[in-house]
């Protein structure tokens, strides 16, 4: 269990600030959740709560049953029931730096199977039988991972403070609020941002009093008491896990896509390269005119990137600050590729953006908006209402 509590207070607080990138696809999304009776812990500061969860011994391995939720899409706009995009009751498994969580398929799915997420030091996998598909990441590394360094130590008290001190200066903290998960004592910190943050309302972290280990994590939309991303457990035990169950075969003849960031141009070793960023550096490697307007419907303009889009150069456009800004990804249409956001069983939309057709997804915590046009296709995304991104669209 390593791998999910001995990290240090900067990534555990990236854990609850980041809650809303981690739908299905990051470790922190993989932490175990849960609601029941039980002795509530007594009264801790947040600070102290943190240090005790860093510094208190691991088990042996973690055993639950678990509920995921997901109310990012209407469910109106669903079809099938893909676990992934309904939400599901599953299992999950973990011991030292394995961790696997099944999503178990309902009887209406036809036989598709349970989608599984497996955790193996930092490559992560998912297998979504459903769309007969295995998507591959290989996770940043951290600390001290790999240095022969050593684990990282635990840190002081006054360290942990110190970071929560310069956190709460863009996010409020809710403080470390007793009672019980899944029949365990346990700490919930919630945290919401101060400002320009979107459509995010705010994240909450619930971890377990005795073991430190993660028990639930919950993103919740601005003006909603419910959560619309959460993952729970109902019921957990701590000991010895089988190895039998950290592991799952991938099926025979599945399309595998591989989410892993490029490699860094530095080599092993080495520095890496400096980024290109600005306009005219950014134009002079891309084959495309970039549309980047000072102003983007009143957001000034933050900065232009050069980024890798599927191994072809393209270009990302900021605007704004924060979670209410909105990025604009810019790349040279590939002909004959399907190029759709939506996933499986996920009609998106059809919307027209100054006479070019584009669609369109719609969440609870965003929208995600692309076209395209002489060539080039367009993708817009931020954590604003359709009506916003639809009005930068046409802006272009």
């Amino acid at each position: 269990m390593s791998y999910l509590r001995r990290i240090s207070t900067r990534r555990l607080l990236a854990v609850v600030a980041g809650c809303v990138l981690a739908a299905c696809g990051s470790a922190a999304a993989i932490a175990l959740a849960a609601g029941g009776g039980g002795p509530a812990p007594p009264p801790k500061p947040l600070a102290e709560a943190l240090h005790d969860a860093l510094a208190a011994p691991a088990p042996a391995g973690v055993t639950a049953r678990i509920e995921f939720t997901n109310h990012l899409v209407d469910a109106a706009s669903l079809q099938g029931t893909d676990p992934l995009l309904t939400g599901a009751k599953g299992r999950l498994w973990a011991s030292g730096e394995k961790l696997r969580l099944e999503l178990q398929a309902s009887d209406a799915a036809g036989g598709a199977g349970d989608v599984q997420v497996l955790l193996d030091g930092d490559r992560l996998t998912v297998i979504d039988p459903g769309a007969n598909t295995v998507y591959r990441m290989t996770l940043p590394q951290h600390g001290n991972k790999d240095s022969g360094a050593g684990p990282e130590p635990v840190p002081s008290l006054a360290r942990i403070q110190d970071a929560l001190t310069r956190l709460s200066a863009s996010a409020t903290l809710s403080g470390a609020q007793p009672g019980t998960v899944a029949g365990r004592p346990a700490y919930t910190v919630r945290i919401s941002p101060r400002h320009d943050g979107g459509l995010l309302g705010g994240a909450e972290l619930a971890w377990d009093a005795e073991h430190g280990v993660p028990l639930r994590v919950a993103v919740l939309a601005s003006g909603s008491a419910d959560p619309v991303l959460e993952l729970r457990a109902t019921d957990i035990a701590f000991g010895p896990v089988a190895a039998g169950d950290l592991t799952v075969p991938e099926p025979a003849g599945a399309k595998v896509v591989d989410l892993s960031p490029p490699a860094s141009p530095g080599g092993p070793g080495g520095q890496d390269a400096q980024p290109v960023v600005g306009l005219d550096a950014v134009q002079a490697k891309v084959p495309f005119t970039i549309v980047a307007p000072d102003r983007l419907v009143g957001l000034a303009r933050r900065e232009v990137r050069l980024i890798d889009h599927g191994g072809s150069p393209g270009a990302l456009v900021t605007y704004g600050e924060g979670l209410g800004g909105i990025a604009v990804v810019q790349s040279a249409t590939e002909q004959g590729k399907p190029g759709g956001l939506a996933p499986k069983g996920l009609p998106l939309p059809k919307i027209s953006i100054n006479g070019a057709s584009g669609e369109e997804l719609d969440t609870a915590l965003g929208t995600v908006l692309r076209f395209e046009r002489g060539g080039v296709t367009y993708t817009l995304l931020g954590s604003v209402p359709p009506a916003a991104a639809e009005a930068a669209a046409r802006a272009l």
